[in-house]
């Protein structure tokens, strides 16, 4: 039986993650609400929300989890020359919504988007307290690229990528990994397994290992240059 969560209790633990279903991989509960309290909560116990539009909020913690070392991070040749000579320039938290927005636009080979506008929602408030951070890669001055996720101590949980020009969402991933290795982070959360993620180095490991991971990370401070964008008050 899955845990059904009360909307009214934003402090209403997680089952344990022991309990999640093997099939479909990782339901653990159903229900609750988005507030930050919440989140919060589910992120460092290696938790995330995914669900469709018109569907309860549905919560998992698949087993194994896709995960990215920053020092693993694994760069082809190809992609190193395209970095150099594509044109790219990038940021970070300075064009959050867009790029939510653009994660959100339903893609080419889909019917439809799980990041409704309750998630669009609650990540916008996220990000307003300093949780949910974006990667940006522009081309000819315009957003080409980019990603979202959010980060507690020294663990980046990545959410959504998109692209609007070629390699632009593989050049922001690149810069995402390179800034956080140097500010400090330890770990990034990739979720579930993709080809493209696994071409730049990320890995399955054992949820068990993935929650250990957490426990040792989680509540580890990074660089106070973390999120400090160039000319913005310390």
């Amino acid at each position: 039986m899955l845990t059904v969560l009360n909307p009214l209790n934003r402090d209403q633990p997680f089952p344990d993650i022991s309990e999640a279903l093997d099939e479909p991989n990782g339901l653990l509960a159903v229900g609750g609400c988005l507030s930050p309290v919440r989140l919060e909560n589910a992120y460092r116990h290696g938790i995330f929300p995914w669900f469709g539009e018109g569907e309860p909020i549905l919560w998992w913690s698949p087993d194994p989890r896709m995960i990215l070392l920053p020092a693993e991070l694994r760069v082809s040749r190809s992609l190193r020359k395209c970095l150099r000579n594509g044109g790219f320039s990038y940021s970070f938290d300075e064009a959050f919504e867009p790029v939510l927005e653009a994660c959100a636009a339903p893609r080419s080979d889909t019917n439809g988007t799980w990041i409704t506008r309750e998630i669009r929602d609650a990540y916008r408030e996220f990000h307003r307290l300093g949780y949910a951070h974006s990667f940006e890669c522009w081309h000819g001055g315009q957003l080409a690229g980019g990603l979202y996720g959010v980060g507690i101590g020294r663990v980046f949980y990545g959410e959504s990528m998109f692209h609007r020009v070629s390699n632009a969402s593989k050049a922001a991933l690149v810069f995402a990994v390179e800034s956080l290795q140097r500010w400090g982070y330890e770990l990034i959360d990739c979720q579930l397994h993709t080809s493209h993620l696994e071409s730049l180095g990320a890995r399955e490991i054992p949820r068990k290992e993935f929650i250990r991971l957490l426990r040792s990370h989680c509540n580890r401070p990074v660089s106070p240059d973390a999120w400090r964008r160039e000319g913005a008050p310390a």
